[in-house]
């Protein structure tokens, strides 16, 4: 895992990020700034005013973007964003607004090109993506351009492949599975056999049946959220404009520690808002092209616009409200759960710093509604080490785990090794701060925010939340894993796949330990498939553009007449009732 890891750090280093922002920049200035066409025009589009069902393709422009939608509203807009807040803080929200809006025409950009080159040879089943838009542009030629053409479209496919297990669907169970077994006592096992279940009765029936529930699940689960996101936001109107002064001030200067918040720098703040919002969105990626490329259209920019949809309801409100909700409520920077009694000491002891503390977990205070301090619960309290620049000194986190007695009930707290030369943070009056906090990793972080609002609704609404989540993020990803598959050794293999795709479903569940490998191999399958997109995108992107501009012009000249809305089961379903 530390090749992988240093592999990472080149795939992922601030360049990448500054040349994803940069094609960003490119594109919405080259389309003139399509991401407001997208949310008029593409609106109409997706609602079905523009709806052919004879045009070739599998499903309309509602399910592909729900399909689209249904891989990118994940548990990263519960857990991701929440990690990003929690490293970041506030000034990460407003990187992932900017992200937002300027991945809205990279994306319509890259979907526009997949539909330009998509594989119709099959007109109710067509197939698209980066791997397609290579081979039927530089591999239609002979010689040494082939060799590249296929080497670039397998490359996408293999780490498509390797995102899909590792980021699509084991981190998903994994997640959930830990989710329920904290709130619920749930056997993670359990939960990866229903997941499984659940995930084997949508995707056994293609991309048209994926369409038809992600068409029905992805409205329900955001709107949902949105509510429940707002009604917390209601309670806490009064912090909205300090919040919202706040985030701009934490977006271009340092950001203080504070409570559980470890203090930011400008350039880690804009780091942890540009990753997220690109992990979230996907934009760049190629991943969402696949999905739009099974629309029903013979116009590939009007695909192109609704896809430029998908950046805006995924980063600019999901994830928007899921940081909102964490700092109106102070969930980012929060106090301690308790402080440690007695006397505390940091001793070295053979050869190691070591904490010699009264560790009874029953010192600690009574936890909100529906949280208890339980046996494998981590906490974690405060130092500071000397940071790499002299005469510097940052914060760091001393994590520990709850551990049981004889009978199982939580008993003491098991610390891990301090770094040497660490010392106390001190308070304003020059104390030492020796809070405990409880360790909110990811989901759960953002439920607690929740339940500081109203006491009780995280533990349900996160959990129904993240159940939702992660089966709409699983079906969408199993989808792009199969085109890799079909592109690489044709439909024979697919079933196998579906197979494999279950089977490490389960395995996710229980036999992860935790997700920081999953996390590992993630970044690793997204930072091929990154580049390898981004290097098609930005070679070829003029010729989208040239489909965009075209097509506005055709719009404008009164060239498509949209009809009267039709009924929303028509839009959900597929128009069934009219293709059979």
């Amino acid at each position: 895992m530390e090749t992988i890891g240093n592999i990472n750090g080149f795939l992922w280093g601030a360049w990448t990020l500054y040349i994803l922002l940069g094609a960003g920049i490119l594109f919405t200035v080259w389309t003139k700034f399509s991401q407001f066409k997208v949310l008029t025009h593409g609106v109409a589009v997706t609602r079905g005013m523009y709806d052919n069902p004879d045009d070739p393709g599998a499903i309309n422009h509602f399910q592909a973007l729900s399909a689209a939608l249904s891989a990118t509203i994940g548990l990263g807009n519960i857990g991701g964003v929440a990690v990003a807040i929690a490293l970041g803080g506030p000034g990460a929200l407003f990187w992932m607004w900017i992200v937002g809006f300027l991945g809205m025409a990279l994306k319509s950009v890259e979907i526009t090109l997949a539909m330009l080159y998509r594989n119709t040879d099959d007109p109710d089943d067509p197939h698209g993506g980066a791997m397609w838009v290579i081979d039927r542009t530089l591999g239609t030629k002979d010689g040494f351009s082939l060799v590249v053409a296929k080497t670039i479209g397998f490359i996408f496919c293999i780490t498509l492949l390797i995102m899909t297990m590792a980021g699509g669907n084991m981190f998903q169970t994994w997640n959930v599975a830990d989710l329920t077994l904290n709130y619920f006592g749930v056997p993670k096992i359990a939960t990866g056999i229903v997941l499984a279940i659940l995930v084997g009765l949508v995707i056994v029936g293609g991309i048209k049946r994926i369409g038809q529930v992600a068409a029905r699940l992805v409205p329900v689960m955001c709107i949902l959220y949105l509510l429940s996101a707002l009604a917390v936001l209601a309670v806490n109107v009064q912090e909205i404009p300090s919040m919202f002064a706040l985030i701009l001030k934490c977006a271009f200067g340092k950001t203080e520690a504070a409570g559980a918040f470890l203090g930011g720098t400008f350039g880690f703040v804009f780091a942890q808002g540009m990753k997220r919002a690109l992990f979230s969105n996907e934009a760049g990626l190629g991943s969402a092209p696949i999905a739009h490329a099974a629309a029903k259209t013979n116009e590939p920019a009007r695909e192109g616009i609704v896809g430029g949809i998908g950046p805006f309801i995924d980063t600019l409100c999901i994830c928007s409200l899921t940081a909102l909700v964490i700092i109106s409520t102070g969930t980012w920077n929060r106090g301690p759960a308790g402080e440690m009694t007695g006397k505390v000491e940091l001793v070295k002891k053979e050869g190691r710093v070591v904490l010699v503390a009264p560790d009874q977990v029953s010192a600690l205070p009574e936890l909100p509604i529906g949280e208890t301090w339980n046996v494998n619960t981590q906490v974690f309290f405060l130092l500071s080490k000397p940071s790499d620049q002299e005469g510097e000194w940052e914060h760091i986190r001393i994590y520990g785990t709850i551990h049981g007695n004889n009978l199982g009930n939580p008993q003491t707290i098991k610390w891990e090794e301090i770094p040497s030369g660490s010392r106390w943070v001190l308070d304003k009056e020059g104390h030492p701060i020796k809070g405990v906090f409880r360790n909110f990793a990811g989901a759960t972080l953002t439920g607690h925010a929740f339940d500081r609002a109203f006491p009780g609704l995280g533990k349900w609404l996160v959990t129904l939340a993240a159940w939702l989540f992660a089966v709409s993020t699983m079906i969408s990803w199993s989808y792009y894993g199969e085109q890799g598959i079909i592109y690489m050794f044709g439909k024979r293999s697919v079933l196998p796949y579906k197979f494999l795709f279950l089977l490490l479903t389960v395995a996710g569940a229980f036999l992860v330990k935790n997700n920081t490998e999953l996390g590992a191999l993630a970044d690793f399958g997204t930072g091929w498939m990154l580049w390898a997109n981004m290097l098609i995108v930005l070679t070829m992107g003029h010729l989208a553009v040239k489909g965009l501009d075209d097509y506005f012009k055709r719009l404008k000249a009164g060239a498509f007449h949209p009809r009267s809305r039709p009924p929303i089961t028509d839009v959900t379903d597929g128009y069934k009732a009219r293709s059979t």
